[in-house]
């Protein structure tokens, strides 16, 4: 499918780490960038990001009927993006996730029927699994409210493509990094590195399949040509099994350490030990990855010591 010129984006959570690069991503190629969300950014820097128009307010139906401006497609970034916080305001972290996405469909039925709706989920759902690949019809599981919250959300959005006749694409995204990402192990990593601490949680081997942010925006703007009434499901990883030992260790040589992390042995709560997506259903879209992960952790190394601004 080829998209014209003047096609406008709507992508809730702009201002997020995901959703700038989404924004930059569909602005790259020709599109028309709507912004609404939170986040205190000046006019250049949203543009900066591609967003042609940014409103900061809560996504609601009736701010989505005011802000949208009939779009032909919704990124819905904006949700809850942390286990943590989903176990210490499981009601917060419901409402910004499960409501949010409600908000959207129910404006998307009475208002812009036509819209593609693209929800990127998370491998939360899938819970506790082996070290095999995970297949998008693998039971789902969830050990956490986040990834509970994310299975509801993505069950809003089939039940709205079901009996709405609503076009929808779901993207369960793995484990996303990438240079501006303030948060989760690269950045605590960093942290704790520049101080000279070595003790880190787990065994160390835990595995994660790591997406570089950019790729994560590319499968999210292919999932907008493949969005339908049958709600597609996709994995978005890379399809690459990397231990954590392995990523903490390249981040101690980044910054020129010759010692290596030591592990306490404590899994945290809701940390599944390990994630592998079978992205077979990926490629039958004609995606592949782009960007390898030590390339990555290269640059947001770089991008660290630099002070970590974007």
């Amino acid at each position: 499918m080829n998209f014209l010129m003047d096609k406008k984006v709507l992508i809730t959570g702009a201002y997020g780490f995901i959703g700038r690069y989404v924004a930059k991503y569909f602005e790259k190629q020709g599109w028309d960038v709507i912004g609404l969300g939170h986040g205190e950014w000046s006019r250049q820097e949203w543009q900066a990001w591609g967003i042609k128009e940014w409103h900061t307010t809560d996504i609601t139906t009736d701010n989505l009927l005011t802000y949208a401006n009939e779009p032909d497609v919704i990124i819905h970034c904006a949700g809850s993006g942390s286990v943590s916080f989903s176990l210490n305001h499981p009601l917060q972290d419901y409402n910004r996730t499960v409501q949010t996405t409600l908000s959207v469909l129910e404006f998307a039925r009475i208002h812009a029927p036509k819209a593609k709706i693209i929800y990127p989920s998370s491998a939360a759902v899938y819970g506790s699994v082996g070290p095999s690949p995970i297949k998008e019809n693998s039971l789902l599981n969830p050990v956490s409210p986040y990834g509970f919250h994310k299975k509801i959300a993505e069950e809003l959005c089939s039940s709205y493509a079901r009996f709405f006749n609503i076009s929808v694409a779901i993207v369960r995204l793995f484990s996303i990094y990438g240079v501006g990402l303030r948060k989760q192990l690269f950045w605590d990593a960093c942290e704790k590195i520049s101080r000279n601490e070595t003790l880190f949680f787990g065994s160390g081997e835990g595995t994660r399949d790591w997406l570089h942010v950019q790729d994560a925006a590319s499968i999210l703007y292919t999932a907008s040509q493949f969005a339908s009434t049958k709600c597609p499901i996709v994995n978005g990883g890379a399809g690459r099994k990397v231990t954590i030992r392995e990523v903490l260790s390249e981040l101690f040589r980044e910054f020129g350490r010759s010692d290596e992390p030591i592990f306490q042995g404590i899994t945290r709560t809701g940390d599944p030990q390990h994630y592998l997506a079978d992205i077979n259903y990926l490629r039958m879209w004609g995606w592949k990855p782009q960007f390898s992960l030590f390339q990555g952790i290269r640059q947001y190394v770089e991008w660290y010591k630099d002070g970590g601004v974007l």
